[in-house]
């Protein structure tokens, strides 16, 4: 994946208009594709400004990907949001609330992805004023973008440990069966109600179940599920989802073992992110290592 070229313009957004620069060689050996790509990049932009304006949260975690070399780990490389990722994101958004909203004409069950509004919207408040800044008593997800946005400026280098807290505040996304006709739950982090995930079928049983859907429809053919079936399977999907990400962070957390193994008495720079009766933890800035300290750790915050 490419990132697109840089912009001229101010806008301290990564999103706009006005790319300019060279364009990657893989692109610019295609005729015509340069410019396919700025018109994409064009309707991303547009889709992203509609989605902010209804409250979508900007969030950035930390996401740190092991390189092998030779079946040993080398090093931990974080993944950088670019205008390419952020162009692809803005797209799958589109395209998944188009499948629910064919779905929805259709007259048929079907299966949506959905963050529900915070139960621990109280625990975010209290984030919020700890750092200075109010929210409202009930659950506002404009408030919160613009709680969000005000931070990623003026604390840039801690935006990814705030995001990450709000997002275990707010709880995991869950996948839910949505009745023809009835009011959809919602994606309260893309401030969106017609989302699914259909866009991917390759990695994610969820999707092969929503292509399975539209191809019903397409052929005028009954439905491959029961309500009952559809059901059961979003809680088997919303379970396997959370025993997949339970595997990937113990995963990451061995690669950094492994990686830091013979760093034993070096010196790293990091942040602190949690401290609690539970004990300290860090995050390294290079390797993007996270950790719990056990020796001196008292009195860091």
């Amino acid at each position: 994946m490419h990132a697109l070229p840089t912009r001229q313009n101010s806008c301290t957004s990564r999103w706009g208009p006005g790319w300019t620069g060279p364009e990657p060689e893989s692109v610019s050996a295609v005729p015509g594709l340069a410019a396919q790509v700025r018109l994409q990049n064009e309707a991303a932009v547009r889709l992203r400004q509609q989605r902010t304006g209804q409250g979508a949260l900007d969030l950035e975690t930390i996401e740190a990907q092991a390189i092998y070399e030779k079946g040993a780990v080398k090093e931990l490389q974080l993944v950088e949001k670019n205008a390419a990722r952020s162009l692809i994101e803005e797209f799958m958004v589109a395209a998944n609330r188009t499948m629910m909203a064919f779905l929805s004409e259709a007259g048929i069950p079907r299966i949506e992805r959905v963050v529900r509004i915070p139960k621990n919207w109280e625990g975010i408040v209290l984030v919020a004023a700890a750092l200075g800044d109010h929210l409202p008593a009930q659950p506002d997800v404009q408030a919160l973008a613009r709680f969000l946005t005000a931070q990623r400026q003026a604390d840039p280098e801690r935006f990814p440990d705030l995001s990450l807290t709000i997002v275990k505040l707010m709880g995991p996304g869950e996948y839910a069966m949505l009745q023809p006709g009835s009011y959809p739950i919602g994606h309260f982090a893309l401030a969106v109600t017609d989302y699914t995930h259909g866009t991917a079928p390759n990695r994610r049983y969820a999707d092969l179940v929503i292509q399975r859907l539209i191809k019903s429809v397409l052929d005028k053919q009954p439905s491959p599920y029961t309500v009952q079936e559809l059901e059961e399977l979003c809680l088997w999907l919303t379970n396997q989802e959370k025993q997949s990400k339970k595997a990937e962070r113990f995963m990451r957390k061995a690669a950094a073992a492994v990686l830091l193994a013979d760093k034993i008495g070096t010196t790293f720079t990091g942040l602190i992110t949690g401290a609690s009766g539970k004990g300290t933890y860090v995050r390294l800035t290079s390797p993007p290592a996270e950790g719990r300290i056990t020796e001196g750790e008292h009195g860091l915050r």
